[in-house]
């Protein structure tokens, strides 16, 4: 029987525990997506206690904490902050089989030191102990960051941000770790959204063009794809829910973008054509800028509206959606590679059932010379955990390229969430181990050294190249 979280956790063989002792564990990480502030980092931020650190916006804890029966004043209301992890240590003792009990644990021995089991029993003496470490200047955000042997953060950035904090962190010296802004374009995506025309008159303000039409908002968005690429961006991110295609009219895209400024109701088969329009644009400016173009599927958000509605969006309640996706996305790519304009693109999913259409789907629009330049993405949120990624590492190897991956991203809030690359490392390297293992593939220890130094940081640092 293994020890828990012992040297060979999730190492089932001599072959696996060498690759991830000899190779992936010592990688860098390049974190090309995730949800950190870079103002946090810029100002560097510590913590005052473990809840500030681990608790506070992680919905992936929330949703545990109230399956568990915890009542929401201990999760997002006003109880103390000692009660919140008091709450937390409750919660995560019957966590069995749950990626966040390994991930938690894992968090506190890598930062912390901290081998002791978390419970109802051990929470002072945790709290104690972190909180009291916390306060030494080696425990601050940008630490936590090096610490990490991170090179690259990868922020989500909305098209309107003046990106004020990743310009002082271009000029800091004394941080070597790039902070890059990803180009996060739902908000101009969701025409039908209430919200949209306040948005699209920011956006006007902050670009000096008057949007009345699409041609004036194709401008204003390129003015800020510009501002952001002067910031070093190389990467878009959008969430499309649900994917869409349907063929337009330039005239009814006026009338759409009319109609939406003017506070109407915009109809399905509008959204979709817009969604279309918009969708074939950006890709296009994209394309000319040389950056990827990250496609997010498979989610349905806030689906408790109740609770929405009473403590906010993006509190932990929302859900896989278990749309079609795969005709609609098919001829949106197609669209935009008809004209040779498809950027480098990666395709995410929620649900592991879209794994093996993405994988397909990448492998038919592979074209030009870099390798790989249609990816399927990491497994992604609520699929990040072992099952997870081992049905996106086993779809893509079998329909695609696994050696080709760009790897895991991090994706998170957390300072502490870099033990989720360790976490992937070990399942993939295991995975290499059991093929070789079972005659599937040769022992050829190069070529196996060369598939995890790829797909755990190299693949990602020449994928995402501008130049």
């Amino acid at each position: 029987m293994k020890e828990f979280l012992g040297d060979d956790f999730l190492l089932d063989s001599p072959i696996a525990i060498e690759l991830y002792e000899n190779v992936a564990k010592t990688l860098p990480i390049f974190d090309y997506h995730c949800h950190l502030s870079a103002q946090e980092i810029a100002e560097d931020r510590t913590f005052e206690n473990m809840t500030q650190l681990w608790l506070d916006r992680d919905h992936y804890k929330w949703r545990v904490m109230r399956a568990y029966g915890i009542e929401e004043q201990y999760i997002t209301g006003n109880a103390s902050d000692y009660e919140k992890f008091q709450k937390w240590a409750e919660a995560l003792e019957a966590c069995i089989g749950n990626p966040l009990y390994v991930w938690s644990h894992l968090e506190l021995k890598r930062y912390f030191g901290i081998e002791v089991l978390l419970n109802p029993q051990t929470a002072q003496e945790i709290w104690d102990t972190c909180n009291a470490l916390l306060q030494r200047p080696e425990y601050s955000a940008r630490k936590f960051i090096d610490r990490s042997n991170v090179t690259l953060v990868g922020t989500t950035d909305d098209p309107l941000s003046d990106l004020h904090y990743h310009a002082l962190l271009a000029e800091e010296e004394a941080f070597q770790v790039k902070v890059i802004p990803n180009f996060r374009a739902d908000k101009l995506i969701t025409v039908h959204q209430k919200t949209w025309p306040e948005y699209i008159g920011n956006l006007s303000e902050i670009t000096n063009i008057t949007i009345a039409g699409r041609e004036t908002l194709l401008q204003a968005i390129q003015s800020r794809i510009d501002f952001f690429d002067e910031r070093g961006c190389f990467s878009s991110d959008q969430s499309l829910e649900p994917v869409s295609y349907l063929e337009y009219t330039e005239q009814e895209i006026e009338d759409i973008i009319s109609k939406a400024l003017n506070g109407e109701r915009i109809h399905e088969d509008e959204i979709s054509k817009y969604q279309t329009w918009i969708m074939q644009n950006l890709a296009y400016m994209y394309k000319e800028k040389n950056w990827a173009m990250q496609m997010r599927f498979g989610l349905l958000r806030e689906t408790n509206g109740k609770k929405t509605e009473e403590i906010g969006a993006n509190t932990g309640f929302d859900s896989i959606n278990d749309e079609h996706i795969s005709v609609s996305l098919a001829k949106l790519l197609d669209s935009i590679n008809r004209k040779d304009m498809l950027p480098k693109t990666i395709l995410y999913s929620l649900n592991v059932k879209d794994y093996d259409v993405l994988s397909t789907m990448a492998a038919a629009f592979q074209e030009g010379s870099l390798p790989g330049k249609v990816q399927l993405g990491a497994a992604w949120w609520f699929s990040d955990q072992k099952t997870g990624i081992k049905k996106q590492l086993t779809s893509l190897s079998e329909m695609g390229l696994l050696s080709h991956f760009i790897g895991m991203l991090t994706d998170s809030r957390s300072y502490l969430s870099y033990v989720r690359h360790e976490y992937f490392r070990r399942i993939l390297c295991n995975m290499l181990g059991e093929w070789v293992e079972n005659g599937e593939y040769p022992n050829a220890e190069a070529l196996l050294k060369k598939t995890v130094n790829g797909i755990c940081y190299e693949n990602a640092v020449k994928y995402f190249e501008k130049d």
